[in-house]
């Protein structure tokens, strides 16, 4: 039987780098776009981002710290959620700067808004694909011990998706076309996605 390197995360992993980001990889990056009351806009990647409903779809990200998005959303009830690609990757990371609330980082960015259709937070005009959001939850996270964290679930369900016409082949978005990248672990790790493989659910139903 191999003999696993396990450990116990409260105590530590004893290895040069946390490989709990690398195992649980690739992961899908959240490229938010949010706007405060006074009309101020910020756009933010998180790598703790996934879609978890379908119907109706329901977009989550994590937020480690209380950060301008977090606060955004809290006071709108709103966020854009645009797609991150290996062209817009340079940008992407840029917008990832601790910038202050003031600062627009689609400017630092170099990157052209487009305005939503039906929340306030403009999108990434360059990005392949965006889809609106509307708040459902911010809910503050807790250990074992009931302890808060400085980490926060927001929780949005998709009012309006926009799709680039380049990127749908017969009818099907083309993630290898778009480029889609993702946040692999460890320091500045991402991926591109340039090739899948078709895979079907058996065709068994026992219930």
């Amino acid at each position: 039987m191999t003999a696993y390197h396990s450990y116990d995360p409260a105590i530590g992993h004893a290895l040069p780098h946390d490989p709990i980001k690398a195992i649980i990889a690739p992961r899908p990056i959240g490229w938010i776009s949010s706007q405060d009351r006074n009309g101020r806009v910020n756009l933010a990647p998180y790598s703790f981002f996934n879609l978890f409903s379908s119907a109706p779809p329901i977009l989550i990200f994590g937020s480690e710290g209380r950060k301008d998005s977090l606060d955004n959303i809290e006071a709108t009830g709103e966020f854009v959620f645009n797609l991150a690609t290996r062209d817009l990757a340079t940008a992407m990371n840029l917008s990832s700067g601790n910038f202050a609330p003031e600062i627009d980082e689609f400017e630092e960015a170099g990157l052209e808004k487009w305005p939503s259709d039906i929340v306030a937070a403009p999108r990434v005009a360059a990005a392949p694909a965006a889809m609106e959001c509307r708040l459902i939850e911010i809910k503050p996270l807790f250990d074992l011990d009931g302890r808060p964290l400085a980490s926060h679930l927001v929780i949005g369900q998709v009012v309006r998706v926009h799709i680039n016409p380049d990127y749908l082949v017969d009818g099907l978005f083309d993630i290898t076309k778009a480029g889609t990248i993702a946040r692999c672990g460890y320091r500045g790790d991402y991926i591109e996605t340039t090739e899948t493989f078709e895979m079907f659910r058996p065709k068994v139903n026992q219930r």
